[in-house]
């Protein structure tokens, strides 16, 4: 019994049926002016139903007076973008219509039901009450009084899930919305994972060139050198705090510019970080880099970052030959170094799968593995 009850506590019972009674009130102000032709308001309100913004304006009303409490409950706040939506919409405005009349009649007629029922048990005949017109007054009629109330209770619950029901179906998303909206979520995941590798790949970097400086300066037993190395760990730490809140600006201002993070024209700060932390690095640069388009130079200055990085974790301090040149169209990456007994593929695959994946979304390929006792990173990323 509780349980039957419990939609007489929820706040959306009410909100829906306010959603259903809203239709009624042009028909009200109509039996002023004419009685005599109810139907005037219908042929009104329907065909509005063909007008774009209303198809918005149902979406909306529905959104806050059918499901307040959900978060995703699936009506579109667009407006109609075909004659298909605008058919859907007026089929939606005559359904809502009719539904609205029903509510009315019973939400006004079934407690004056209730309440004649009680005057004819209380010994007066009401009169224009059709039902009980030629009643006769006795107490037994009050025991038929909570009949109407339920039968109440029962048209605002079920007409309110009807509508809700019916709302979802007409006024639920088109085709053409639900891939907008796929594409929107697929756009989302893309920039997640972006500055996931965005993250790890700066930060990767910083705290490893840190390592190796501080390892090797309490190794060394050398103020000098271990001077050297406390100003490139600074260094390495101040870049990557920039490249962190690149990162979270990017999140706090989804509309900030793209142009803000690094690109190759940056690459001497990778290739001297890479050298404070002990390794030979042999760099040759041809081409003109600064006419390489944005994206393409800041997820090649990423790869070029990831190489070195995995460089020094797997390989520690030893020569490495860097390649950059821009020709026929193309950037290529050459990063090599010496295989090591821990080659950065062993277990360790996120980094490279990163590599291959940024030069993938651009259209180009990646390489990595061991190519004549070195451990090689390639990459062509086409400039158009």
């Amino acid at each position: 019994m509780i349980r039957m009850l419990r939609p007489l506590l929820r706040g959306r019972t009410y909100t829906r049926l306010l959603h259903l009674w809203v239709p009624g009130l042009p028909f009200s102000v109509w039996m002023f002016i004419d009685p005599g032709k109810p139907w005037v308001p219908a042929v009104v309100l329907v065909p509005l139903g063909l007008v774009s913004a209303v198809r918005r304006g149902e979406g909306v009303q529905a959104l806050l007076l059918l499901t307040p409490d959900e978060r995703e409950p699936g009506f579109s706040q667009e407006p109609s973008a075909t004659w298909r939506d605008r058919r859907r919409t007026a089929l939606w405005v005559a359904v809502r219509v009719a539904l609205a009349v029903v509510t009315v009649c019973l939400t006004v007629w079934l407690p004056l039901l209730s309440y004649s029922l009680a005057e004819v048990a209380a010994g007066t005949v009401p009169g224009g009450v059709p039902v009980l017109e030629d009643a006769a007054p006795h107490w037994a009629y009050a025991l038929l009084v909570p009949l109407p109330l339920a039968a109440l209770y029962a048209v605002v619950v079920g007409l309110g899930e009807l509508v809700t029901a019916t709302a979802r179906r007409l006024l639920g998303p088109s085709p053409a919305e639900r891939l907008a909206a796929l594409e929107a979520r697929t756009e989302q995941l893309l920039e997640r994972t972006r500055i996931a590798r965005e993250l790890h790949d700066s930060i990767g970097h910083a705290l490893t060139v840190a390592v190796l400086q501080a390892g090797a300066a309490r190794a060394a037993g050398d103020p000098a050198f271990t001077e050297r190395a406390l100003a490139a760990v600074e260094e390495t730490g101040r870049a990557a705090l920039e490249d962190l809140e690149r990162v979270l600006g990017v999140l706090r201002e989804p509309e900030r510019p793209a142009g803000s993070r690094p690109g190759l024209v940056d690459a001497d700060r990778l290739l001297e970080s890479a050298r404070a932390s002990g390794a030979e690095v042999d760099a040759e640069v041809t081409g003109p880099l600064e006419t390489v388009p944005g994206p393409v130079s800041r997820e090649g200055y990423r790869i070029l970052q990831e190489s070195l990085t995995n460089a020094l974790r797997h390989a520690g301090a030893v020569p490495v030959r860097v390649r950059i040149g821009v020709a026929d169209g193309t950037l290529l990456l050459d990063v090599r170094n010496p295989l090591t007994e821990d080659p950065p593929g062993a277990g360790r695959g996120s980094g490279l799968r990163g590599i291959r994946e940024r030069a993938a979304l651009l259209g180009g390929r990646a390489w990595t593995g061991p190519d004549e006792g070195d451990w090689r990173v390639r990459a062509e990323l086409p400039l158009g």
